[in-house]
């Protein structure tokens, strides 16, 4: 009888320190995933910045190269391809041909000095380029929070509770190697006139 308690005993014991321990594991994914969900929102801020900013881009190029209607056209639907994804994966896709169709965009600005040193379309190229290198670094942030979440959910047992609960890997940022660099918007500082501060 006192055995049979003692082996009771060590059960309950046992079975309180899996139940911790499952209780650990668990917490740590919600946490490791939620870290990737704020990290992936951060880079959505980001994406929607450019995004808002590319009509007005549009409308100054269109105003000195309205012959370039072509690619002021791919850069407005490369846009709304943006506005239409609804997978991150269609998203990344979506952002990857907006990508090059504001390179394409800003090669073609090259053609127009009067452009190039307009205060509006400096503002936007200015800005434009700041959020090009805020994306980079959001995306940087977003696949190492990836990393860090895919790593714990493989290594054993995690992985076990992980397929038991339902935590999924998530996939890193992994733009085609064309799409890696920002557009190019260091035009010529030459051309620009400074900022009239008498206004």
């Amino acid at each position: 009888m006192r055995k049979g308690l003692i082996v009771l005993g060590v059960i309950v014991v046992l079975l309180i320190l899996a139940a911790m321990s499952l209780s650990g594991t668990y917490n740590r994914m919600v946490n490791l995933q939620e870290n990737v969900n704020t990290s992936y929102a951060q880079v959505q801020t980001v994406l929607q910045r450019r995004y808002d900013l590319i009509p007005n881009l549009v409308e100054t190029v269109r105003g000195y190269a309205s012959q370039e209607e072509r690619v002021l056209t791919a850069v407005t639907e490369a846009r709304a391809r943006v506005g239409g994804a609804g997978t991150p994966d269609e998203r990344l896709q979506a952002e990857t041909q907006l990508s090059g169709a504001l390179s394409r965009l800003l090669v073609v600005v090259e053609n127009y000095p009067e452009l190039k040193s307009n205060q509006n379309f400096i503002m936007l190229q200015d800005q434009l380029e700041g959020t090009e290198n805020r994306i980079a670094v959001e995306r940087q942030r977003y696949n190492q929070t990836v990393q860090e979440y895919n790593q714990y959910i493989r290594r054993f047992p995690q992985n076990i509770f992980a397929g038991m609960f339902g935590f999924e890997r998530r996939e890193p940022f992994a733009a085609p190697e064309s799409a890696q660099d920002a557009p190019s918007v260091d035009f010529n500082t030459n051309t620009r006139s400074q900022p009239d501060t008498t206004r």
